[in-house]
């Protein structure tokens, strides 16, 4: 990942309903969620909702997939792993003792 790629999904991750709604769609996956799970549990509107879900797939964050009638949404646990590494990547100046408890942190997920 670069910074024009990383601007993007972190400006995107800024606003409140985004940042929970991308945290919600994390917990379930790799099922995902039906758009109108997603609505519900924001407690928003469709049409505002929408917009946020399309500020999230605009940067990489999300994916939508058509199953039958419904769609479903899902983390795009790639563009989250490379953010991940592109904000850690230069981590304590290369002093692994400095980064091990981050890594411990994550290690249990």
């Amino acid at each position: 990942m670069n910074m024009d790629l990383a601007l993007p999904a972190l400006a995107a991750l800024a606003h409140p309903t985004r940042l929970e709604a991308f945290r919600l769609l994390v917990r379930h996956e790799p099922e995902g969620l039906s758009t109108g799970k997603l609505v519900e549990a924001s407690g928003l509107s469709q049409s505002t909702f929408s917009t946020h879900l399309a500020v999230l797939a605009k940067a990489g964050l999300v994916r939508s997939e058509k199953d039958g009638r419904q769609i479903i949404q899902r983390a795009h646990i790639d563009t989250l792993r490379d953010l991940m590494l592109f904000l850690a990547k230069d981590c304590c100046q290369g002093r692994a003792e400095l980064c091990e408890p981050l890594l411990a942190e994550l290690a249990c997920c």
